[in-house]
């Protein structure tokens, strides 16, 4: 039986999100990568273990994180789960439904009454949960009204399926759009989950950050390392074994020289700052004030410890954000 550690929350931060009363680790974990069926679940669960022992809280999962979409990551936490149940109040627990999942028209990627309803009900019954913390709408869609995707989102906390809800993969004016609707139906909407990181930058030239720092929502950012750019897997170009290597990932084509000798540079500040890449990177997007998290993934335990230490360096002077920005810049 797991025991945790009785000073796990001494070693965190906990930011509140958006103007709510819920409190988020300023690391939270997420499951899209490494938690589906081709792991070891020994492993998922020595993850697990590691990251609430250093008081990360927040368990991020979507319907189709998996082997790809199957369900996963969140069959094998609920497996993992099991043995902690007695922790279950002291854990935030989110997932998500808006992107392809079953075969046909209702599993398909959409914002439908239908599909979101159904899909948290099949989540919950994955995990062994009654309730999630959080349950998001994955993706925008265009094709579904934004008043059936907010009701379906308001009806899951209604029914005490969901204590919050959230979107994922929303622009500042999509954003704003379903803000209003939420509010007039008084949904507890608080969350935002954007991706953000040094070399992807888009919700500051959206201005997404500020509009939700503005209007009480807060950011739980993912891949904020960028696909893992921002560690020093790639300081000395790409290892036969990593994501890139393997062609696993979309922005692979943009780790060129170029690339390479900008990551190099960074690195050599985050030693000056006493931090690894992956370190700075993290504390420079928790500088942000609308970004109550920052997701990341693993694929063993010791890389949380490592990521998580970032907290232990919040702090910039002006002269390194400058430094900071002229790298990126270059």
């Amino acid at each position: 039986m797991y025991t945790a550690n009785e000073k796990r929350y001494e070693k965190m931060v906990y930011n509140r999100c958006g103007k709510s009363g819920l409190k988020l680790p300023a690391v939270s974990l997420g499951f899209w990568q490494n938690f589906g069926n081709r792991g070891s679940l020994a492993n998922m669960e020595a993850m697990v273990h590691t990251a609430f022992d250093l008081g990360i809280t927040h368990f991020d999962l979507a319907n189709n994180y998996g082997n790809p979409y199957n369900g996963s990551a969140e069959e094998n936490f609920g497996r993992i789960l099991g043995g902690m149940k007695q922790y279950r109040d002291e854990m935030c627990i989110s997932t998500k439904a808006g992107y392809e999942m079953w075969p046909g028209p209702y599993g398909d990627r959409n914002g439908s009454r239908k599909y979101l309803l159904a899909s948290l009900d099949q989540s919950l019954k994955r995990m062994g949960l009654e309730y999630v913390d959080i349950f998001y709408h994955h993706v925008f869609d265009p094709n579904t009204p934004l008043e059936e995707t907010a009701l379906a989102l308001d009806q899951a906390v209604r029914q005490g399926k969901a204590l919050y809800v959230g979107i994922s993969n929303y622009n500042r004016r999509q954003t704003e759009e379903i803000m209003k609707i939420f509010r007039e139906l008084h949904t507890p909407f608080i969350v935002n989950q954007p991706s953000y990181a040094m070399l992807n930058r888009w919700i500051e030239d959206d201005g997404l950050d500020a509009f939700a720092a503005e209007n009480g929502i807060g950011l739980a950012v993912f891949s904020p390392l960028y696909q893992g750019f921002l560690t020093d897997k790639y300081l000395k170009g790409v290892p036969a074994d990593s994501r890139v290597g393997k062609g696993e990932t979309w922005i692979g084509g943009q780790l060129d020289e170029k690339m390479v000798a900008r990551l190099n540079r960074l690195n050599e500040l985050a030693a000056e700052r006493g931090q690894k890449l992956s370190q700075l990177a993290l504390s420079w997007v928790l500088r942000n004030p609308a970004v109550a998290t920052v997701l990341i993934g693993a694929s063993r335990p010791e890389q949380i410890e490592e990521n998580v230490r970032c907290i232990e360096r919040l702090a910039f002077t002006e002269e390194e954000l400058a430094a900071i920005e002229k790298i990126l810049k270059e």
